[in-house]
């Protein structure tokens, strides 16, 4: 079952207060003083980690000159790890930034304006309500949060802070997905019937730090800042650099990559969160002392919950034993399908003349239509890819307009109900619902979280 609430109060406490403190003095006034076209908006950077580092920072890079974007310092609270970011920063975006040791020695800056976020699964959200509750707008890597507590602090705290944060799920900023958005949004496409998706790899290195691990020392770092008051346990260097293979750490699959894909079916729909979860798997193969699964099925229902003749499923698939299949996004309807890996919309599967006359009816096949030509980066290292660098782009321009961004705080907190949904299902073997009124996650009749 999920954590206790004892953390959140402890840290909504604790990090409040710091973080008025910190923001005294940091009136809208002068706030506002930033975002004008031709003043530079000096940013910080939270984790200096393999997503920020090959991802995030070469993506702020290619954008920043044009922008008037700056990076001035790094938060980490590793020594090793804020060098390292200091370093790259340097090559990449030929700027000198001061090293800070921790996020409360970042605010009590005065020339951060905004921050960039990559950093530990479980801890996004709770370094995004600290970025907005001291007056920054925000970068904020996914998943949003697989607590649902952490998601609706972080959703009310983004509203009432009126400050810009950008999710990173970059599908969004993706011409060919946007393409896909509208087309199916037109009606053209029709009802969707179903949707397949998969995500498959054979990389035994994946999320692994064998290398790096050995070089961390309980002495060289903060565990119990580390830990956010969210996790009670001790100090472990995988836990730490590889978080991805151990829950609460992250889910592995569902936190890394379902949260990407489940994003397009919100999007593309318009429905928040799904009707309900189901899951299965294990760890079949790679018997690493991980505790996230290494294989996953999943399958989530759609639609709305008075009208079960419109809803559709989505069927999950994900492991990390064999790459056959790969990455793939299959939307279908009773007139054809889209597939996103090629960016296509073909009549393929539709109703066609033969089978609709048998039944008096008329045929439903769609015309051929190719949406565009951005295939998704989807390995461990993008090295910046163009979709996060659109979506990095996208931010900049929100921080400066104060329009919302591509990927809002909504559409994270709904891929973060999803995954909240999906991490349920896992550990309780159940079928698990969402309480639309309480907005918590439900196994049978009871709160999951």
């Amino acid at each position: 079952m999920a954590l206790e609430n004892g953390g959140r109060r402890e840290f909504l406490k604790i990090g409040g207060t710091a973080l008025a403190a910190s923001a005294v003095g940091w009136t809208a006034k002068s706030y506002a003083a930033v975002l004008g076209a031709n003043d530079r908006v000096r940013t910080g950077i939270i984790g200096c980690g393999d997503r920020m580092l090959g991802g995030d920072i070469p993506a702020f890079a290619q954008h920043q000159k044009e922008m008037n974007f700056e990076v001035v310092a790094v938060s980490d609270i590793w020594k090793i790890a804020r060098e390292r970011g200091a370093a790259v920063i340097d090559k990449k975006c030929g700027s000198k930034v001061d090293m800070v040791r921790n996020n409360d020695e970042l605010y009590a800056r005065k020339d951060i304006d905004a921050v960039i976020i990559a950093t530990a699964d479980f801890q996004h959200a709770r370094h995004g309500i600290e970025a907005v509750n001291a007056g920054r707008d925000a970068y904020v890597e996914k998943p949003t949060a697989h607590f649902m507590d952490d998601a609706r602090d972080f959703r009310a705290a983004v509203h009432k802070s009126g400050k810009i944060v950008q999710v990173g799920t970059q599908r969004r900023s993706t011409p060919s997905y946007m393409a896909a958005a509208d087309y199916i949004k037109s009606g053209k496409f029709g009802d969707i019937v179903m949707v397949e998706m998969s995500w498959n790899v054979n990389q035994p290195g994946r999320w692994r730090r064998p290398d790096v691990v050995p070089l961390l020392k309980e002495e060289d770092t903060d565990w119990k800042r580390y830990c956010m008051g969210r996790i009670k346990d001790n100090f472990d260097a995988r836990k730490y650099l590889e978080f991805r293979l151990f829950w609460p750490y992250s889910s592995g699959i569902p936190d890394q990559w379902l949260v990407h894909q489940i994003d397009t079916v919100h999007w593309f729909t318009g429905l928040p969160h799904p009707r309900s979860v189901v899951a299965n798997g294990g760890i079949y193969h790679w018997k690493d002392g991980r505790t996230n699964w290494d294989t996953m099925t999943a399958v989530f229902d759609y639609g709305p919950l008075d009208d079960l003749t419109k809803g559709f499923q989505v069927q999950y698939t994900s492991r990390f034993t064999n790459s056959a299949g790969g990455v793939k996004e299959l939307y279908y309807s009773n007139a054809g399908m889209i597939d996103m890996d090629k960016q296509t919309v073909t009549p393929t599967g539709g109703l066609t003349k033969k089978m609709a006359d048998e039944m008096h009816m008329e045929p439903n096949l769609l015309a051929p239509l190719t949406l565009g030509s951005d295939k998704m980066a989807t390995d461990a290292d993008t090295k910046g890819d163009p979709q996060t660098a659109a979506n990095m782009r996208n931010w900049m321009e929100c921080v400066r307009s104060r329009k919302t961004p591509n990927a809002s705080i909504e559409a994270g907190y709904s891929h973060s109900i999803a995954l909240c949904m999906n991490v349920a299902a896992i550990q309780t073997g159940q079928k698990v619902t969402f309480n639309e009124k309480t907005q918590q996650v439900m196994v049978g009749d009871k709160v999951y979280a």
